[in-house]
């Protein structure tokens, strides 16, 4: 069975209260939700209210992937796509009986590590001391949003940070266009995808079919080698997903327009705030926003990369440069950093710390500033800390770039807010449009893809161009979560690999013109689902066990074996009627049916022999003698070699 990608859905969070570095007086202070039903008691303090939305007050919890669908130990091999879609992994690995193999490329295992690592601390940087648990219990009375939120009773709490280790200990590192063997049975290949560092679609090839899973793909040209579409080319099934979530906006625009509002908010005095990733689109920020300080000539506005894994992200996406578009590849070979951060960083432009409370960032904090920091959902992190400390001041501006959560919900608990609050999501991966030109370069027998893209999305239901197109003559397979979907793909042919020797004995016929055939006879090995034809040669084993029941002459049946003689072409119908002849068969009756057909009575022997074109039939009245008597016959009247 094979995984293709472990996602972690992460917007559960949004239904729980930030989690502050320090206690915070305005969580504390907001009021409690009690059930109006005497007969139901809540824990003190669990749902919590705010501007009329409510609140679940615990430790964040996770939507895990649907183990009721699969058993995950029946899991042989997991292909890891990019960074973003492997945060799941424990709760796959770890605990179930998982024996399976994880690939993925170096990028998207270390800096995989780097998401989780980041994750896993904030959690743990601020426990809670309860769990909200009755709850769930009683969602269908909650007010708005708890009551309407997707199966709360399978969430889980994240996983430690020993289980990451164990977790990423499994995965396999190749490498783009390294061919895997899965159990001699497949053959799957990582594939550039141009989406972020280490990013691939997989090919599976399994004989003669090709599948291709596309995942968090982009043809637009930024830091990471670009997308190849040739591998992909021709596949019998194409399984299409991660395209933007942001489907209505242009990236090249928003990006215009973070520095734009950057540079309105510093020239007022204020201070931005970006929640983000440790990786990704935060690279190309970097490199955009301090062009555009130096040429607005605000060269002394520092910037803050505030991360548990600032350093070390900062460090290894500068020694990636196999995995780097040419441009920045051959800013490697000047010699020269491929990521402008490195320069940044050298000049004190851009400085980074893993808390807000480590050693030194105090003294070199000053403002106005630009800091980037996480989580995005800000529900945790330092990102909490910065909305509390700026909210209040309409100077100050935040900025969304992550599609990942609807920005009004992940600053609804801190309402009111004073901060001006601006939405650039800066999304890479393939639009529709992208999405369907790709399709029509890459001819696929049958397309996979996810129900909802079949339909406009909610926030732009008139934008019918916001759809993957229908495929003429082509199928299109739609799916929905927790669906189990049949692919249309049969096996139709299977490869044997000659043996060597074996090949140079061939001697080649012309059995009609252009056309020749060669026998062969050998054993057929199946090892590993790989099938190798051997020669007829006994192993040492089987040879001793021979000349133990049969001290001389060979082999029984390998010399059987390499008499075998094999027939081909058409019946000869009167050499056949001469040989029965001969044999004293005289009471022979010949009945012609279609032009293909011909029906041969022996009406003494109580016997039908049935030829035909393409097969012949002999029925004997309970003689096995006289049938075997009469397919030598048959035999001498075809051709065979």
């Amino acid at each position: 069975m094979i995984m293709l990608d472990c996602g972690l859905s992460i917007s559960s969070v949004l239904n729980f209260l930030p989690l502050p570095l320090v206690q915070s007086p305005k969580f504390q202070c907001l009021p409690n939700w009690n059930c109006r039903d005497s007969d139901i008691q809540l824990e003190d303090g669990e749902i919590k209210e705010c501007c009329g939305c409510a609140f679940v007050n615990s430790a964040p919890e996770f939507v895990p992937p649907l183990e009721k669908l699969i058993d995950f130990s029946e899991i042989d091999v997991i292909l890891i796509s990019n960074y973003t879609n492997m945060l799941a992994l424990p709760y796959i690995t770890e605990g179930t009986g998982f024996c399976g193999t994880v690939y993925a490329t170096e990028p998207t295992l270390q800096i995989g590590r780097f998401f989780l690592e980041e994750l896993v601390e904030y959690i743990e940087a601020s426990p809670k001391e309860s769990t909200a648990r009755m709850w769930k219990e009683i969602q269908h009375q909650l007010p708005m949003p708890l009551n309407d939120v997707f199966k709360p009773k399978n969430w889980r709490h994240l996983f430690s940070m020993d289980a990451v280790n164990k977790s990423l200990a499994r995965v396999r590192m190749t490498g783009y266009d390294q061919k895997l063997d899965i159990f001699g049975a497949l053959q799957v290949t990582p594939i550039s995808s141009g989406f972020c560092l280490g990013s691939s679609n997989w090919t599976i090839v399994s004989g003669q079919e090709k599948i291709s899973y596309i995942s968090g793909s982009s043809t637009l040209t930024t830091h990471p080698r670009p997308i190849n579409q040739t591998a992909l080319k021709y596949s019998d099934v194409v399984i299409m997903t991660g395209l933007t979530q942001a489907p209505h906006v242009n990236p090249d625009a928003m990006l215009g327009e973070l520095c734009m509002n950057v540079m309105m908010t510093l020239r007022n005095g204020g201070s931005v705030l970006i929640p983000c990733y440790p990786s990704g689109v935060v690279y190309d920020l970097f490199e955009c926003l301090s062009v555009s300080l130096d040429n607005q000539g605000f060269t002394q506005i520092p910037m803050f990369f505030i991360s548990p894994v600032a350093d070390s992200s900062l460090a290894y996406s500068n020694i990636l440069a196999e995995w780097l578009s040419t441009s920045k590849q051959n800013k490697v070979y000047i010699p020269d950093e491929p990521f402008p951060h490195a320069s940044l960083v050298k000049n004190a432009k851009l400085k980074h710390f893993k808390h807000i409370d480590s050693e030194g960032f105090s003294t070199e904090f000053r403002q106005p500033c630009v800091v980037f920091c996480g989580h995005p959902s800000l529900r945790f992190g330092d990102a909490v800390h910065f909305v509390e400390l700026w909210g209040s001041n309409p100077l100050h501006t935040i900025i969304f770039t992550e599609p990942d959560f609807p920005h009004m919900q992940a600053l609804a608990p801190y309402q009111p807010l004073a901060i001006k609050t601006v939405y650039c999501p800066i999304e890479t991966s393939l639009n529709f449009q992208q999405a369907n030109k790709l399709i029509k370069e890459l001819k696929p027998g049958v397309l996979v893809i996810p129900e909802n893209y079949t339909q406009p999305p909610a926030i732009a239901p008139q934008k019918l161009d916001l759809v993957i197109d229908p495929i003429p003559d082509k199928m299109i397979i739609k799916f929905k979560r927790g669906e189990v979907i049949k692919l249309p793909l049969k096996r139709k042919r299977g490869r044997v690999y000659l043996n060597p020797k074996m090949a140079k004995a061939i001697v080649p016929q012309e059995v009609q013109p252009g056309v020749t055939v060669s026998t062969v006879t050998g054993v057929l090995q199946v090892k590993d689902n790989i099938h190798d034809l051997l020669p007829l040669e006994p192993t040492k084993e089987e040879l001793a066990e021979e000349h133990k029941a049969k001290p001389t002459g060979p082999p029984q049946q390998y010399s059987q074996l390499r008499n075998v003689r094999y027939e081909w072409g058409t019946l000869d119908i009167n050499l056949l009627l001469k040989k029965l002849a001969q044999e004293g068969f005289s009471d022979l009756k010949v009945e012609q049916g279609s032009a293909e057909e011909v029906t041969l009575l022996l009406p003494s022997e109580d016997t039908v022999i049935k030829v035909s074109e393409k097969s012949t039939e002999i029925v004997c009245g309970g003689k096995q003698s006289l049938r075997l008597k009469l397919r030598d016959l048959l035999l001498q009247c075809v051709q065979s070699f």
